[in-house]
């Protein structure tokens, strides 16, 4: 599967974004990445992916990216934006078919609200991996993740829909779910035990073609998360 390997430090520039198309600078395991992922498959978008190695970055990614980071979406103008959220409302408001956000200010407002509501977990899912890798004890860490995960099933249970923007997955089910699918990774899946709905949520989302089309099974992602906190990651395992 040579066009999924990593390119990094001394290999050749890509050339210009072919006309048809976007493309997408990526690292396979990247759950921020995968946000831009989803929203490609989701909408149909015609794309092309060029994987990164992020240890050893090649300089004409950096010159797309000072930052390093990824995604990064380039058009065929030869228009460059980075940053996972942004990079998918880029991308939904080109793409006016199948749109994932709201048409209303105030339902776009929502959104945005929930995902600045979200952005506070993710680091907690990090903080919990960390201190179980030192061998500290996470149970007061994993009591604040349920809090948070409570607060998220009733959100649902308040709206009565099966996901988080009504009853067919929209833009923020998708910004959230990365994490979602790398509950395993982290070992926290027993948090979801007390929050029916959410859990219900998880695997509805499971069912969708995008989700499907983006995802690694647990295994794989554990394989590469402890490498990576080794410092050893494989950017191209299990190609």
């Amino acid at each position: 599967n040579f066009s999924e390997r990593c390119r990094a430090e001394g290999s050749p520039a890509p050339g210009p974004v072919p006309k048809d198309q976007v493309r997408l600078y990526s690292m396979r395991f990247c759950p921020f990445a995968q946000r831009t992922r989803l929203v490609l498959h989701a909408k149909g978008i015609k794309f092309e992916t060029i994987n990164i190695h992020l240890k050893q970055k090649p300089d004409w990614f950096l010159e797309k990216n000072p930052d390093g980071l990824v995604p990064v979406i380039e058009t065929p103008a030869g228009e460059v934006v980075n940053e996972s959220v942004i990079t998918s409302v880029f991308l939904d408001e080109v793409y006016p078919e199948k749109k994932l956000l709201p048409a209303t200010p105030f339902g776009k407002a929502q959104q945005k609200m929930m995902l600045e509501h979200f952005s506070k977990i993710t680091p907690q899912l990090f903080k919990i991996s960390s201190a179980r890798r030192k061998g500290d004890d996470v149970s007061g860490l994993e009591a604040e993740l349920k809090e948070k995960f409570t607060s998220l099933n009733e959100y649902l249970v308040k709206r009565k829909t099966k996901f988080f923007g009504g009853d067919t997955i929209t833009f923020i089910d998708y910004m959230m779910w990365p994490f979602f699918e790398r509950l395993g990774m982290f070992e926290v899946q027993h948090c979801l035990d007390h929050t029916p709905e959410l859990k219900k949520w998880t695997e509805l989302m499971l069912e969708d073609p995008a989700v499907k089309a983006t995802m690694h099974s647990t295994e794989n992602h554990k394989t590469f998360y402890n490498n990576f906190l080794d410092g050893k990651p494989d950017f191209d395992y299990g190609l």
